[in-house]
């Protein structure tokens, strides 16, 4: 494992259900979110504290003339309020961690899985569904884990609250433990409204991505057989689709911000009348009315997180849906009908195919730890040294896997060598060049089976018998699998396949 990732060993999620995975990512670091409970149970229910000593200074302060009390409360305020944003900062410094962790523990073991799964990826999901997935739904698991921590303490604070309620008067402490299923069922049918067109707007973003994506990738072929325009209107007919359902989600979800704030408002407005109500009767005295009111006023907070959580977890488990149906995905060997092939361990075997795409189906189902090197995959902009070493590899292994694949010239033709910017897909090298910098990563990869697919069509005869005899000593002892119809490869490989009609 590279020394950039998060974790050594992100753990085995829980696939059972989207509940089971959510409650992985709270297991795997149960102390923290019971730290996080803790601290956001404290300053919750001391948010309690401030109403109770404003409510003793009026009485015995104001009320009672006894300006020494009036300062001792004061002062109690003072120093209560300082404790309650330390609590602050430690709940939220311990929440922030919390998500962190979910974000990217979720992001290495997607990333791990489909490392592992190679093509089979590419066919079973679009580009712009996987990069909706590591952004968005990362996102949206790391922000539901918040009712994980001060979401706890919102329900204590509301039962201690409610406790304080019913000595000053049972009927508001009555409307009060109503309040909370009532916005519920308010702000229910709503919120499951923004979820479905939200679910709607990310397909068609996701689809989107995918067709601007192709679109980039065979902008060459399109202008060549005129067919630029016609994809072009497809993609903004498809972009104003994607636009209206964009406004239709902000719609809804100014909606839900609206009920969010405004019902937590009304809900006090209630309440205070109520209290007013009794205060004039005689059944609450002055005193009681402030503290009541202070207390409803507080409970404005925990409210605010019980709504938070009607509306991330029901979106968490949405993507919690499609990172679990992501990490069940395994190499299937009925959808395209080709049998596996048979290849000989530690040996080299060269697969002769008048399909490439048929050959690469059909090695992708090599058994063991397989890594497919093809010509589509993707370099990164950056120095040549981080597009081709990404797990930080030393010196040596550089050398060795530079010299392999024959691109010692390339390196040296560029003006900083190893150091020099490569742009995003290697536009500023050759074709040739780009070839022999991905062969360099694959081969510095190291798999227990590299399979290289076309690896030197771009190559002149002679560099191309130089790789094929560099790879065969540099792969000695392990199984390598290339796909090609040169006899080149032919001549230095010790099985060659013939792959005809799946067989």
């Amino acid at each position: 494992m590279s020394r950039h990732a998060p974790y050594d060993d992100p753990g085995t999620p829980d696939l059972r259900s989207p509940w089971r995975y959510l409650w992985w990512l709270v297991s795997v670091q149960r102390r923290r979110v019971l730290a996080g409970a803790w601290w956001g149970s404290l300053w919750m229910c001391g948010l309690v504290l401030p109403p109770y000593l404003i409510a003793r200074a009026v009485e015995d302060g104001l009320r009672g003339g006894d300006r020494g009390a009036l300062v001792w409360w004061c002062a109690a305020l003072v120093v209560v309020v300082g404790l309650l944003a330390l609590l602050g900062v430690a709940r939220h410094r311990t929440m922030t961690l919390v998500r962190t962790d979910a974000a990217l523990r979720t992001a290495q073991v997607v990333i791990e899985h489909v490392t592992r799964l190679g093509g089979v990826v590419r066919r079973k999901l679009s580009t712009g569904e996987l990069t909706y997935l590591q952004n968005g739904d990362t996102q949206r698991l790391a922000h539901a884990l918040t009712s994980a921590g001060p979401g706890v303490g919102a329900v204590i604070a509301y039962a201690v609250t409610a406790v304080l309620l019913v000595r000053i008067s049972p009927l508001v402490a009555s409307v009060v433990l109503l309040g909370v299923p009532v916005l519920a069922v308010v702000t229910g049918p709503v919120m499951r409204r923004l979820h479905a067109v939200e679910a709607g707007y990310r397909r068609g973003q996701g689809e989107l991505s995918s067709r601007a994506g192709d679109v980039v990738a065979g902008l060459k072929v399109l202008s060549g057989i005129g067919g630029k325009p016609a994809f072009e209107e497809r993609f903004r007919v498809q972009s104003r689709e994607v636009l209206h359902d964009g406004y239709r989600v902000s719609v809804w979800l100014s909606w839900v911000q609206a009920l969010t704030w405004g019902l937590p408002a009304l809900f006090l407005a209630v309440v205070t009348w109520i209290v007013a109500r009794l205060a004039v009767s005689g059944a609450i005295s002055i005193e009681e009315m402030i503290a009541v009111y202070l207390y409803v006023t507080t409970l404005v907070v925990p409210v605010s997180f019980f709504m938070e959580g009607a509306d991330a977890i029901p979106r968490a488990l949405v993507s919690a849906r499609r990172v679990v149906d992501l990490l069940r995905l395994q190499p299937d060997r009925g959808d395209t009908g080709a049998e596996p092939l048979d290849v000989k361990s530690g040996a080299l075997t060269v697969v002769v195919c008048s399909s490439t795409a048929r050959a690469r189906e059909a090695v992708e189902r090599v058994p063991g730890q397989v890594v497919v090197a093809d010509n589509d995959d993707y370099l990164f902009a950056g120095s040549v040294r981080d597009a081709v070493s990404v797990a930080e590899h030393d010196d040596a292994a550089l050398d060795r896997a530079i010299r392999a694949a024959a691109a010692a010239d390339v390196v040296e033709a560029l003006p900083d060598g190893l150091d020099s910017h490569l742009e995003s897909q290697g536009r500023n090298v050759s074709g040739g060049q780009r070839q022999r910098l991905r062969l360099v990563r694959a081969l510095l990869s190291d798999p227990e089976v590299l399979v290289l697919v076309e690896p030197t069509s771009a190559l002149d005869a002679v560099t191309e018998a130089a790789v094929a005899g560099r790879v065969k000593r540099a792969r000695l002892g392990r199984t390598t699998v290339v796909v090609s119809s040169s006899p080149l490869w032919a001549g230095q490989a010790d099985q060659v396949v013939h792959l005809e009609e799946n067989r």
